[in-house]
C-alpha cells in the first residue's frame, strides 16, 4: 500500500486507552484517552512483561535500522490492466544501481518483491530469469533483502478462490526457498503475502483491485491466510533458517457520535484478524499456529486514522492517536518483535512525516516496545496505480537511461540523522531480552477481540 493514494479504509477502528498519565477528550459524551509523550511507564501490566527499558536499547532485527522498500505491486486493476511497479520504476533493470545507492545512504536492508505471475508462467514451471539478476545484485551490493513472495498479483490461469490457489502458492514458495538455499548463504527473510487485510478490503469489499469483488472481504482474507500458512510451512520444510514478516496496516477509527461507538470499535479491532488467524487464535481451522507469527510488520501513513464512514483524522487534531500508542497496543497483543514495514509521505511532507514517525518510535522504545526498524516506502518515486501520475515519495527519484536516480537531499540527511539516533541504542542480538520467535502468545496481555 503506497502513501497518499486516497483514504484506504480497511474496515477497522479505534481503541480507547484506559491508562493513567494520558490526555483525554470528551467526544459525544465518550471519554477518549490517548497516551502523551510525557506519560509514565505503563507496562507494569502483564506481570511486568513490558516495563520501561532502563538502558533504552534496541534489539536489531535487520542489518540496518532503516530499510528501503521498493514498490512491487503486480495486481490487476478494476479495468483489467495489470500493474508491474518493479518494471514501471525500472528497479527490475537497475537493481544493482539501486542497491548501491541504498548502501551509499547507509541503508543495508531492503524490502523487495518477486513477481509470481512472471516467475511461474505455467503451472509448476518456474522461470527465475527475472529474479536471479536482482537476487545476485543484492548479494553483490551486500544488502539484506526481505522478499515479498506475493504482492497482490498471481498467475492469470489460477482461480484465487479455489483450493488450487493455496497448493500452487505453497509449491511456488517451496521452489523459491530451494533456489534461495542455493543462491543466498545468509538467513533468508520472506513476507509470504503482503497486506492481507488491505488486499481483502480492496479486492474483496470495494472491488478496486483483483479479484475485484464486493462483500467477499472476509472470504478473501481467509484464503490469503490459508496461502500464508501453507507457504511458511513449505519454506520451512526446505530451509528451516528462514524468517518471516507478516505485514499489515495499523489504523485508528473514531465514532462520529455515541451511537457509532460499538461499530467503530469492532471495525478497528478487525485490523488484527489476519494476524490472529495466522496465530490460530481466530478461526484455527485455517491452519494457523502461534509459531507462524514470527516478526510483525506494521504499515502506517498519514491517512491511517479516520472517523467511521467519515473523513481522515489529521495529525495534530485532538482525536489523532499517537503512533506510539498504536505500536504499544500491537506489541501488547502479540509479544512479537515488530518494525515499521511501510511509512512515507509525498512531496514537501516527506521530511516532517519521517521526523514524526521517528519521534513516536523513540517514544515507543522508551516505554519498552521493541520496534526493530523503520522502512521508508516506497524508497523511489513511482507512478500512481490509478492514473500513472508521478508520486514524489522517495529518497530516490526516477532513473535516467543509465540507472542514476536523483537523491532527495533533505530526506537523505534526515535519514542519516535519525539513523545515528537509533544506532546509538542498538545492543547485540545475543543480549536481547526477547526470546526466539515462535513463543506462546501471552494470555495476560491479550486485547479484547470485540466490544
Amino acid at each position: 500500500m503506497a502513501p497518499l493514494q486516497g483514504s484506504h479504509n480497511l474496515k477497522t477502528g479505534k481503541r480507547r486507552c484506559r491508562l493513567d498519565s494520558c490526555k483525554a477528550a470528551d467526544v459525544f459524551g465518550i471519554r477518549m484517552v490517548f497516551m502523551t509523550p510525557e506519560s509514565t511507564p505503563f507496562f507494569q501490566l502483564c506481570g511486568g512483561a513490558m516495563q520501561r527499558q532502563t538502558n533504552d536499547a534496541i534489539t536489531p532485527l535487520f542489518d540496518s535500522y532503516f530499510l528501503g522498500g521498493f514498490e512491487c505491486s503486480s495486481h490487476r486493476r478494476r479495468d483489467g490492466r495489470r500493474l508491474d511497479l518493479l518494471r514501471d520504476t525500472q528497479h527490475d533493470v537497475f537493481a544493482a544501481q539501486d542497491y548501491r545507492a541504498m548502501v551509499e545512504q547507509g541503508i543495508q536492508t531492503v524490502r523487495d518483491g518477486i513477481r509470481w505471475h512472471l516467475a511461474e508462467p505455467a503451472p509448476g514451471v518456474y522461470d527465475w530469469s527475472g529474479f536471479l539478476p536482482v537476487l545476485r545484485a543484492a548479494r553483490e551490493a551486500g544488502v539484506q533483502p526481505v522478499w515479498d513472495v506475493c504482492h497482490y498479483g498471481w498467475p492469470d490461469d489460477l482461480d484465487i478462490w479455489s483450493p488450487a490457489f493455496v497448493t500452487r502458492f505453497a509449491r511456488f514458495a517451496a521452489a523459491l526457498a530451494a533456489l534461495m538455499r542455493d543462491e543466498w548463504p545468509e538467513v533468508p527473510y520472506y513476507c509470504p503475502v503482503n497486506e492481507i487485510s488491505f488486499w481483502a478490503w480492496a479486492g474483496g469489499d470495494t472491488g478496486d483491485i483483483a479479484p475485484c469483488q464486493r462483500r467477499r472481504g472476509m472470504e478473501l482474507k481467509c484464503q490469503l491466510v490459508r496461502a500464508t500458512v501453507a507457504a511458511i510451512q513449505a519454506i520451512r520444510d526446505i530451509d528451516p533458517r528462514a524468517r518471516f514478516v507478516s505485514v499489515d496496516p495499523v489504523i485508528n477509527i473514531v465514532p462520529k457520535n455515541v451511537r457509532q461507538e460499538r461499530r467503530a470499535e469492532n471495525a478497528r479491532l478487525a485490523q488484527y484478524q489476519a494476524w490472529d488467524m495466522i496465530t490460530g487464535r481466530l478461526m484455527p481451522e485455517l491452519g494457523g499456529k502461534p509459531d507462524l507469527l514470527d516478526i510483525v510488520g506494521v504499515n502506517f501513513y498519514s491517512h491511517n486514522q479516520w472517523y467511521l464512514n467519515g473523513p481522515t483524522i489529521r495529525r495534530g487534531e485532538p482525536l489523532y492517536r499517537p503512533l506510539r500508542d498504536i505500536l504499544a497496543e500491537t506489541y501488547h497483543r502479540y509479544q512479537r518483535p515488530l518494525f515499521i514495514a511501510e511509512t512515507g509521505a509525498e512531496g514537501e511532507h516527506r521530511v516532517s512525516w519521517l521526523r514524526y514517525v521517528c519521534d513516536e518510535v523513540a517514544g515507543a522504545l522508551d516505554i519498552g516496545v521493541p520496534v526493530g526498524g523503520i522502512c521508508l516506502y516506497p524508497i523511489t518515486d513511482y507512478p500512481g496505480w490509478d492514473n500513472h501520475r508521478h508520486c514524489p515519495t522517495g529518497m530516490l527519484g526516477f532513473a535516467d537511461e543509465a540507472g542514476r536516480r536523483p537523491v532527495h537531499e533533505e530526506l537523505a540527511a534526515e535519514v542519516l540523522r535519525q539513523s545515528d539516533r537509533f544506532e546509538r541504542r542498538l545492543v547485540p542480538a545475543e543480549t536481547a531480552l526477547l526470546g526466539a520467535s515462535g513463543g506462546q502468545l501471552s494470555e495476560a496481555c491479550a486485547v479484547p477481540d470485540a466490544v
